[in-house]
């Protein structure tokens, strides 16, 4: 992996606990990456000596080099989420990547199938964004599963990329709605139940919680064969933990 340094461009709280952090590279200029992949901070420990490593997935496109856009959850004690709800605007920072073998693939002869939980959303945003570059070949669609309606952000982004893509469907579901929730409610497995009735021609990809994970593959599994590529993205501390 190669070592970057970027300059914090932009901060943009999407909730009350994620931020979305834009990282313009300053040398090299530009990373070569596929959608899906992630980059990883060397970063302090609290009260403990030594670093950690934490990854966290480019949410930019590959069409903008330039650019690595990051989104996380502030995780009270998390060495990570710690360090970088720290930067501030023009601060400096480096990191190392790309890597990960959770990305897009070239196949474009299957309809594609993304379901996420929480900022599960990071990588699959870098490969909508990837396909509709391409030209949006085939369709795709999304089921992101969030807690309520405060944990909402993305939600006009996804509405435009379905406007300019009819070949494009998204559906939000939140798991502990307060009143006056208009839209889905539930756990994002129930729309893999309801939504997909073959995946024969299918391609999945599964960003989120291990329990998602695994009670997705296994809906799927249950309708047919189809490649499935998975990220499981939460660990018992709360931060990132990939298992591609």
């Amino acid at each position: 992996m190669e070592l970057f340094q970027a300059q914090v461009s932009r901060l943009r709280d999407l909730t009350h606990d994620v931020r979305e952090i834009d990282l313009r590279l300053i040398a090299p200029k530009m990373i070569a990456f596929k959608a899906g992949q992630f980059v990883s901070f060397e970063v302090s420990r609290q009260r403990q000596p030594g670093t950690v490593t934490r990854p966290y997935s480019i949410a930019s496109p590959p069409s903008q080099p330039e650019l690595v856009t990051i989104v996380l959850n502030r995780v009270p004690g998390g060495p990570g989420s710690t360090y970088l709800f720290s930067l501030r605007e023009e601060d400096r920072t480096q990191f190392k990547g790309p890597a990960g073998t959770f990305y897009l693939r070239e196949d474009f002869s299957r309809d594609l199938l993304f379901v996420a939980t929480g900022t599960g959303i990071a990588p699959i945003r870098s490969m909508l964004l990837d396909w509709s570059h391409r030209g949006a070949p085939g369709s795709a669609t999304l089921y992101w599963g969030l807690r309520s309606q405060r944990d909402l952000y993305y939600q006009d982004e996804l509405e435009a990329l379905a406007k300019a893509h009819r070949n494009f469907s998204f559906m939000t579901t939140l798991s502990r709605p307060e009143n006056g929730w208009q839209g889905r409610s539930g756990r994002v497995t129930r729309l893999v139940e309801e939504g997909m009735a073959s995946v024969k021609h299918l391609a999945v990809y599964l960003c989120g919680n291990g329990g998602m994970i695994k009670d997705v593959t296994a809906i799927l599994n249950g309708k047919g064969l189809c490649p499935i590529y998975r990220e499981k993205y939460y660990d018992g501390a709360g931060e990132e933990d990939r298992e591609a």
